[in-house]
């Protein structure tokens, strides 16, 4: 089994619902993301799938996040968009994204809220 990894960032600003504290007020992230994927496979040129091919995908599923409230993007109407929301977010999404695909699968997407604080997300 191999693994692929590739980072893209993103801006957007947000504020948590049913939290008391700072952070419940508007503001704004340099987010991070980093998207893990599994395959088996070695094409013809002895790749799983291209980084480019990678990043493309990633960039599709954040440019609908990038210089936005994420509080008001439907998927995040009512549910509050937290690191671990959006996590499972994009992970979701990436898995629709590699459906069309026959042997990749995403294991696992990291989203940084600063340099120190990161939630992981995996099925």
């Amino acid at each position: 089994m191999y693994e692929l990894t590739v980072t893209r960032d993103f801006s957007a600003a947000h504020f948590l619902r049913n939290y008391h504290g700072k952070c419940e007020r508007l503001h704004g992230h340099n987010w991070k993301v980093r998207l893990v994927v599994r395959g088996s496979q070695l094409d013809a040129a002895g790749m799983v799938v291209d980084f480019g091919v990678m990043k493309r995908m990633l960039d599709q599923v954040l440019q609908t996040l990038d210089h936005r409230c994420l509080n008001e993007l439907a998927a995040f109407s009512e549910l509050s968009p937290s690191c671990e929301n959006l996590a499972r977010y994009v992970f979701d999404e990436c898995t629709q994204h590699l459906a069309a695909g026959k042997y990749l699968t995403p294991a696992r997407v990291e989203v940084f809220e600063t340099e120190t604080n990161k939630v992981a997300y995996w099925q």
